[in-house]
């Protein structure tokens, strides 16, 4: 995976947003909800497909530009909300994988598709 240079992708959001003052409308409430209908937009590009189907969208490169879109978009939301948030991203996802490998202890969720409070 490449790295990502999240101050050159945020400052870029930040120029698009700025040049169409829309920043008025990305209040955290409606980016929230925007990456809520983001979401389910990928999820509609799967949502008839069979599990070796889905698995195979990277080999159709219409679908996966359409996958590509998606994901961008969600990740442009996820990123106005982080900074709108004031939240480190960097150690929000650290401390989380923390509080799961607390939930999901390895000898009882490997290979197990259970949720922690089903074990």
């Amino acid at each position: 995976m490449n790295q990502l240079d999240l101050k050159k992708i945020y400052s870029e959001i930040e120029k698009f947003t700025t040049d169409r003052d829309w920043d008025q409308f990305h209040s955290i409430k409606n980016l929230s909800m925007a990456l809520s209908v983001e979401s389910a937009e990928l999820l509609e590009i799967f949502q008839w497909l069979t599990e070796e189907q889905s698995n195979k969208v990277k080999d159709d490169p219409k679908t996966k530009s359409k996958i590509e879109d998606e994901v961008a978009d969600i990740f442009v939301y996820l990123l106005r909300i982080v900074h709108k948030s004031n939240i480190d991203l960097e150690s929000a996802v650290l401390n989380k994988l923390k509080k799961n490998e607390e939930k999901y202890p390895i000898e009882m969720s490997r290979g197990n598709s259970k949720k922690y409070n089903e074990f």
